[in-house]
């Protein structure tokens, strides 16, 4: 090492070799450790001088003007395996020496190498083989790119790829108070430790702003930001505060609300005041109410109007409730626009109030009732509406008593009820009653009076005389529906009331009695070889230019079931339901849904579902059944609930029973008896449906209240426990199922065993647990539940059995008074439970029903 100055003049210290005399030279020179610190590409930097070798005599052999660069990887000290870097050549050489040859001409030339990868560290070394040089300094370095932020993200310090070429990605990560926008972020580092092609960004979210391009800082009070983004803190609408930073929307202030589709920048609004000035003309049963808009819309643009009605019992309006659903309102009840509505189809003589609410986009969040006006109307007297039916009291062989309720809707005071019959035999009317003939059938209908005049006639009801000389006892044909107020007693034989005849009477009425003479068998239409010849002999074909379809009414195992109109030809149009195959069926799924239709056409009692007839010859594919207004008999009474005295629901439940034991009669088994699969129609007649379930239940349903079962879906809650255990179905599991509907009757449509699981239910079973006796019921009906779940299949009553009890309770009305809410042992005695086991056990269920009333009552808020 020796001294000498660079280009500037500056002292500089030197490795120096000039051994250009001799031969064969292989000089060395080597660092010391140096640490990679992760680099993978290193950088040298040399500053050096040569001299050139024409410029010294006698050396042309043996002088060099170049030097070679090598590196070793290690994590020693020292170590083999030393990799050549570079051979370097001076870009300048000096010839001559001056000042005293201390004044050199220097070189700078920058080497790099990698990747690195082996060890920790390496040695850098020189090697000269001839050449007169100075090596005046060497810098080692690598390259990295910075840490920055750009787009709202930070990206930490990165270093380069191992070749020059490479790009190294660095992930970014939001600053404080920033999300991601899209991708997620990053950057690349190129090898001259530059930063490129930025991916993704970041954004302030919402509550704060930018701030400086690298900041995100909180919206003040008295500002907000409702969305994520570039977009700056906004003051608050008016109507609202911020009382906090980084607020994303402004509170709105006592009284005001910001509605579902408001924006967070919108005004907050208020409430509408009451609509002003509401008028009525009354018509008959119909009334047009105008009223002003109110004085106060809540500065808002969307206000509507809706109008309530109430029914009152009396012109002191002490007790009102909601209107029937057939009360019209054209153009609606809800959201009008308009100041005017058209009201229609009220009941005569019937005193109503009517509310008319002023509402506009922020009513809902106001935890006051809309502002409205009421107006009372009574409507004109009318003719009463039809009397709903008739029941025979008595009979003999030359007369019969009947009963019937009054009219649903009287319209009026009634003042006298007319009658018309005729022998069923001619089907022509009597012009005067001299009296019956015994043993005949008679159709008779009833009809009240108004001082508005008559109402439609009943429908027809056919009653039988008694033979001659037999006392038979008293027969009652029931057919659910309403049995409310007094009741009307008629002796045809008396004549009592007036009894008008009537010169001419339609011959097409077609009569359905309760059961056909002789005895007719189901047969199972899957016997058949063919099928569709069971669907040619039971169901009508109709032509399909005479079915209308109306509207969709409900979804059933094979596709959608709607409201229709069926007019043959000939004949009156009458509503009908539809039920349709639906699209890309196959071959098993079209027989399987044509097999209720070969099922039903076999059927014809008035508590049975009627078939009209089927369409298999054009598409879609069709079963036309008679329509049922009130639908399923479960949802009809959890919608009624508490609405019907307990004579009427046995009615119901008496009709239910006329109606399999005429299934039974034909060796018919049902299998899925439940309250769902019962239909009432606008006069509470209650029929048995949905036979398409009956012969097997689907593997693939996937409604809960079917359980498997050994290969089966059984609905557990109302199958018997051998029907469970053992595919065991007769018409005795039917009866089970028959107690099951009863109890869901009695209950207004509650779910059998509430909340227990299937298996639950089957566990209880086992153990003789036995559902309890809803609130109110009489005990009677509750015994005849009890009755129907005897494990014992054999001790189960029959389906007569069960309509000949219906029939006692009807007779004897004072049987259904005493409840099963507070009653003792002595109760039950004379009632005639006497059994110790069936009154511990009905008094057990009566505790059980209070704790389960007690644990679903509401809490009442004072």
């Amino acid at each position: 090492m020796q001294s000498g100055y660079d280009e500037n003049l500056n002292t500089i210290r030197t490795y120096q070799v000039c051994n250009v005399f001799e031969p064969s030279q292989n000089n060395w020179l080597l660092t010391t450790y140096i640490d990679r610190r992760a680099a993978q590409r290193i950088y040298v930097e040399i500053r050096f001088t040569v001299r050139d070798c024409a410029s010294i005599p006698s050396v042309l052999g043996s002088c060099k003007e170049t030097f070679n660069l090598y590196y070793l990887e290690t994590d020693r000290t020292v170590s083999e395996g030393i990799k050549g870097v570079d051979t370097i050549a001076a870009d300048e050489s000096f010839s001559q020496v001056d000042f005293g040859g201390r004044l050199m001409k220097v070189n700078t030339e920058v080497r790099s190498f990698g990747p690195l990868s082996k060890g920790r560290g390496f040695h850098l070394a020189f090697q000269d083989l001839g050449a007169c040089m100075s090596l005046l300094a060497v810098r080692v370095f690598y390259k990295k790119c910075p840490s920055v932020v750009q787009n709202f993200a930070f990206f930490p310090e990165t270093l380069t790829g191992a070749e020059s070429t490479s790009l190294v990605i660095a992930r970014g990560s939001c600053i404080p108070n920033a999300e991601e926008v899209d991708v997620p972020i990053k950057l690349y580092c190129n090898g001259d430790g530059e930063w490129m092609v930025p991916i993704g960004s970041c954004s302030c979210k919402a509550g704060y702003e930018p701030d400086n391009g690298n900041v995100c800082r909180a919206c003040p009070q008295g500002t907000f930001k409702s969305s994520q983004g570039a977009g700056l803190c906004q003051q608050c609408p008016p109507n609202s505060r911020s009382t906090i930073e980084a607020a994303t929307l402004c509170g709105c202030r006592n009284g005001y609300y910001r509605g579902d589709m408001d924006k967070p920048e919108d005004l907050c609004t208020s409430v509408p005041s009451a609509p002003r000035n509401v008028v009525s003309v009354v018509n008959q049963t119909s009334v047009v109410l105008e009223w002003h808009s109110p004085r106060d819309t809540g500065h808002r643009d969307d206000l509507t109007y809706n109008v309530l009605c109430r029914r009152c019992h009396s012109s002191e309006r002490r007790s009102c409730q909601p209107c029937e659903d057939s009360v019209v309102f054209v153009p609606g009840k809800q959201a009008l626009k308009e100041t005017r509505v058209e009201i229609s189809k009220l009941r005569a003589h019937t005193s109503y109030t009517f509310d008319v609410q002023a509402v506009n986009g922020v009513s809902n969040k106001s935890p006051y009732p809309a502002q409205q006006l009421s107006i009372n109307i009574t409507t004109n007297q009318a003719a009463p509406s039809v009397v709903p039916i008739m029941h025979q009291v008595s009979s003999t062989s030359r007369s019969f008593s009947l009963s019937w309720p009054p009219p649903e809707q009287p319209n009026g005071i009634i003042l006298d009820y007319e009658i018309r019959y005729y022998d069923k035999v001619d089907e022509t009317p009597n012009v005067v009653l001299e009296g019956l003939r015994p043993g005949t059938g008679y159709v008779v209908q009833v009809r009240a009076r108004t001082v508005a005049g008559y109402g439609a006639y009943s429908k027809e009801m056919l009653f039988q005389t008694l033979t001659d000389g037999k006392w038979l006892g008293q027969q009652l044909s029931l057919i659910a529906g309403s049995l409310v107020g007094g009741v009307c007693i008629v002796s045809l034989v008396a004549i009592a009331i007036i009894c008008t005849s009537f010169l001419t009477f339609s011959s097409e009425v077609t009569l359905r009695p309760d059961i056909s003479p002789g005895v007719k068998i189901y047969i199972d239409p899957f016997t058949y070889e063919d099928p569709n010849e069971a669907v040619r002999e039971f169901a009508k074909e109709i032509d399909p230019s005479c079915v209308k379809i109306e509207e969709v009414i409900g979804s059933g195992e094979f596709g959608e079931v709607y409201k229709g109109r069926l007019k043959p030809v000939g004949k009156k149009e009458i509503p009908v339901a539809i039920k349709t195959l639906k699209v890309g069926y196959s071959e098993r799924q079209r027989r399987d849904f044509l097999s209720e239709a070969s099922i039903m056409g076999q059927f014809d009692q008035p508590n049975i579902i009627r078939l009209e007839g089927v369409v298999t010859k054009s598409r879609p594919t069709m079963i036309i059944t008679e329509f049922m207004e009130n639908g399923a008999l479960d949802s009809f009474l959890r919608q009624n609930d508490g609405q019907f005295p307990v004579i009427q629901l046995v009615g119901m439940l008496r009709g239910i029973a006329s109606g399999m034991r005429y299934l039974a009669e034909m060796s018919y088994v049902h299998r899925d008896l439940a309250a769902r699969n019962i239909l009432v129609n606008s006069n509470l007649v209650c029929k048995v449906s949905d036979f398409g379930l009956s012969r097997y239940l689907e593997e693939d349903t996937s409604d809960p209240t079917y359980t498997s079962s050994l290969g089966g879906k059984i609905p557990v809650r109302w199958t018997a426990p051998e029907a469970i255990a053992y595919r065991k179905f007769t018409s005795a599991s039917d009866v089970w199922s028959y107690g099951i509907v009863t109890w869901e009757v009695m209950s207004y449509g509650e779910r059998p065993y509430w909340d227990m699981s299937n298996q639950d239910v089957i566990n209880a079973i086992e153990q003789d647990f036995r559902l309890p006796a809803p609130m109110d019921c009489p005990i009677v009906l509750h015994q005849l539940m009890l009755d129907c779940w005897q494990k014992d299949r054999n001790a189960r009553p029959k389906f007569p059995d069960i309509v000949s009890m219906l029939d006692k309770m009807i007779r004897n009305p004072a049987s259904l008074k005493t409840g099963t809410n507070n009653m003792a042992p002595g109760d039950l005695q004379r009632i005639g439970v006497s059994l110790a086991g069936h009154q511990k056990k009905i008094l057990t269920s009566v505790q059980l029903m209070r704790h389960h009333v007690d644990d679903q009552s509401p809490t009442e808020s004072v």
